[in-house]
């Protein structure tokens, strides 16, 4: 209901706004903004499953937390604060003059966000791509999806760090301006991850453990929205519309959660997580490769979504056996 609620709102606000600023723009900015928000949906659909995923070991209070709270830091924080703070921050103004760029000089608002795109996303992609690493360098893993390789990574956790040091080898051969956004992006992972095997070792507050999980899903939130954010620029330039047109995307993509969670799909589905974390990988990869080359957004959401189809026909697949052999 909720992202329905917002669509509606979106859609008067972005109409509203349009013939504000334009008269008789009203319909264009509609239409843009519905499209940022498909946009936003089709690129996120990997996002949904790995949320999923960690909501659904998470205590409950902190998961209702993370679809009220979370979906505001979401919105207004990924969508609209970030993108200021980034540009003052480079501008080397403050949030309010970065305000003022972004509505009445969007083209020297977009050139800001331009120059810091490679830093940003050298966070995310490093960020992502720890978490990918992480998920198939587990010897315990006895579920493999592409089996061959997943097997032989899986092998690897027998090389403590091993996860670090390729993803820092990875990094040594980007561009030297990008070395400080990636290492904090592995930082980053490393403490959030470290602290949470922390807190199930000692067995800590629940509380705890759901705070630092509930910090752990925003850092993979917002890795995951830092391209797709600053790809919506293509499209348009004005971050009212751009804001209007990713938070229903947001909204939707946080229902799509919820029914994953609530309908208990990952059990059913074996393979379905598997298939999120390899377009976690084709993303990680995807966001440093744009650091020197430009990436249509299309190739990005496509390949997540190709992951993911193809793991639950897959998964699909292996019921259809099961369900022969127990015949």
């Amino acid at each position: 209901m909720g992202s329905y609620i917002v669509t509606i709102a979106g859609i008067i606000a972005a109409y509203l706004w349009g013939e504000h600023v334009h008269p008789g723009g009203g319909l264009a900015c509609v239409f843009i903004a519905l499209v940022l928000s498909v946009l936003e949906v089709s690129l996120s659909f990997d996002n949904a499953v790995v949320n999923a995923m960690k909501l659904e070991n998470m205590p409950p209070v902190w998961r209702k937390r993370f679809l009220t709270w979370g979906i505001a830091i979401a919105v207004f924080g990924m969508r609209l604060l970030f993108p200021l703070l980034v540009v003052a921050v480079f501008a080397k103004i403050s949030m309010l003059e970065a305000a003022k760029v972004a509505l009445f000089n969007v083209d020297k608002y977009a050139h800001y966000l331009h120059q810091t795109h490679a830093p940003i996303v050298t966070f995310g992609g490093m960020f992502l791509l720890m978490l990918f690493l992480g998920y198939f360098f587990n010897h315990e893993k006895d579920i493999h999806w592409i089996r061959p390789v997943e097997k032989y990574l899986a092998r690897l956790d027998q090389f403590k760090g091993i996860e670090t040091v390729i993803s820092l080898c990875v990094l040594v051969f980007m561009d030297s301006s990008v070395l400080v956004p990636g290492i904090c992006g592995i930082i980053t992972y490393l403490l959030i991850d470290g602290i949470s095997h922390y807190l199930e070792k000692i067995g800590d507050a629940v509380k705890q453990g759901g705070l630092v999980a509930f910090i752990y899903l925003e850092l993979i939130d917002a890795s995951f929205s830092l391209d797709g954010v600053l790809g919506a620029f293509a499209l348009s330039k004005d971050i009212v519309i751009i804001t209007i047109g990713l938070a229903i995307g947001a909204m939707f993509v946080r229902s799509l959660t919820i029914m994953l969670v609530e309908k208990k799909t990952l059990a059913k589905f074996r393979y379905l997580e598997h298939g999120a974390h390899w377009a976690i990988g084709a993303l990680a990869i995807i966001m440093l490769i744009s650091t020197v080359r430009e990436v249509p957004e299309v190739i990005t959401g496509l390949i997540g979504l190709a992951f993911i189809i193809a793991a639950l026909i897959s998964s699909v697949g292996y019921n259809k056996k099961m369900e022969r052999l127990l015949a």
